[in-house]
């Protein structure tokens, strides 16, 4: 069986950042992230959330933009961003790839 929800520390390892970003990004696109709460009032986030956090994570760090321009990204073209996100990732991840090749050598 699958795991549904991640806590705010399991999101913030995932994405490379700390809980204090992951907390105000979950703020500042609550139209794309909508993390429920626990009893306690902890975030809980759903794999649809994660996806949008890699997204934001990635209009924000890689292409420079505001939170402003991020949202309005997000809102006009969201699925050519998550294909360029995508392409990224995977560019990267074969540069790692190479990379262990060559010291492997």
């Amino acid at each position: 069986m699958e795991k549904q929800f991640f806590s705010i520390g399991e999101v913030a390892r995932m994405l490379g950042e700390n809980n204090s970003t992951i907390r105000f990004w979950s703020d500042s696109f609550p139209r794309f992230v909508r993390p429920t709460r626990t009893a306690k009032g902890n975030r809980v986030f759903r794999k649809d959330d994660i996806e949008a956090l890699r997204l934001i994570r990635y209009l924000l760090k890689t292409e420079r933009l505001t939170i402003e321009g991020a949202t309005k990204r997000m809102d006009e073209d969201r699925k050519g961003a998550e294909k360029k996100q995508k392409i990224v990732e995977s560019l990267t991840s074969i540069r790692e790839m190479l990379k262990e090749v060559a010291q492997n050598l």
